[in-house]
């Protein structure tokens, strides 16, 4: 008699049994890199926090866009660290802004071979950190920061992004883009939405990256990005952003916020994206780095995690690793 557990070994006694009944694929197919592009220096300047990634100059920019393009990675996503900042982030819709010309920069050397999408928020340009400009209470005006980020997205669609992603967690930042990209003659710029984007403990390593210090309010951005006791919620997040013409949406963190990533799947049924953000590249770098754990055998496995929960677009500092590794 066969017992339904002996069944189940024998299908997973050879790799390729393995390989041949696996349930949850990853491939480089479902790859996004983020990566950041800085004015005013004249070479890549190492994260400290973040090993292995850097603050890009423009031309070195371009060269890894082009080598992750090589690498089959089909997108990146752009974040500008400025000059100089003000209270309004006014840099972040200058068409001489840093990510404005990396995008004309990347679109002339990749052509459609690889998904530009730029992050479109205010807190990489404003002098207090915060992602709107602020009201008499410290915190981000919601109306006026829509008709900035309105601005932005006009400017990075000229400029060759393919994809906006609003990332401020503001209300009706998606409608607000959606209508301005319409009027500019730009309707086919997708919009990626930061639909539950959470205020989390692991942006860290970000925001060290992209020199940014919240100033204003309360000195975080629990009043507007998602409480982490709270996973209901999400779901009427991203409802509304699909409503207001989201073509994608996203979970933000990943590892810490599976079970949401599933229900949103469940919920919806446009692309559904996951970032995997800063803090837990930086854990599974500093760990690997002791010998605790093995490094490349963790990163697949975590991000497989994120894959099977019902990610399609998966964001990560990890992008070009995996795709080496599942290349070989």
């Amino acid at each position: 008699m066969a017992f339904p557990a002996q069944r189940l070994r024998r299908l997973r006694r050879t790799p390729a049994l393995r390989r041949l009944v696996a349930e949850t694929r990853l491939g480089v197919d479902d790859l996004v890199a983020p990566l950041f592009v800085r004015e005013g220096i004249d070479a890549p300047v190492p994260i400290a926090s973040l090993p292995g990634i850097v603050q890009h100059t423009r031309e070195s920019l371009t060269k890894e866009v082009r080598e992750l393009a090589e690498l089959g990675v089909p997108g990146v996503v752009l974040f500008g660290i400025p000059a100089a900042r003000d209270a309004t982030g006014s840099a972040a819709w200058d068409p001489d802004g840093i990510v404005q010309l990396a995008l004309h920069d990347l679109r002339d050397e990749v052509g459609d071979r690889v998904v530009l999408m730029a992050d479109l928020c205010l807190d990489e340009y404003t002098d207090h950190g915060h992602c709107g400009v602020l009201d008499a209470a410290g915190q981000p005006d919601n109306d006026l920061t829509l008709d900035l980020y309105a601005r932005i997205a006009v400017a990075q669609a000229t400029a060759g992004a393919d994809v906006v992603a609003p990332s401020g967690m503001m209300d009706g930042q998606v409608a607000a883009i959606r209508t301005a990209l319409d009027g500019a003659g730009l309707p086919s710029t997708a919009i990626l939405a930061y639909a539950a984007k959470y205020a989390s403990a692991l942006y860290g390593p970000f925001r060290h990256a992209v020199d940014v210090a919240i100033t204003g309010g309360e000195g975080d951005r629990r009043s507007y990005q998602q409480d982490p006791r709270n996973a209901r919620e999400a779901l009427a997040e991203v409802a509304a952003d699909v409503a207001e013409g989201a073509d994608m949406v996203m979970v933000k963190p990943a590892l810490a916020y599976l079970d949401v990533i599933a229900a949103v799947r469940a919920a919806v049924d446009v692309p559904v994206a996951a970032y995997s953000v800063s803090g837990e590249y930086a854990m599974l770098k500093a760990a690997a780095e002791r010998g605790w754990i093995d490094g490349a055998a963790t990163a697949l496995e975590l991000t497989l995690a994120v894959k099977r929960a019902g990610a399609d677009v998966i964001l990560t500092y990890l992008a070009r690793e995996l795709a080496e590794a599942l290349h070989g």
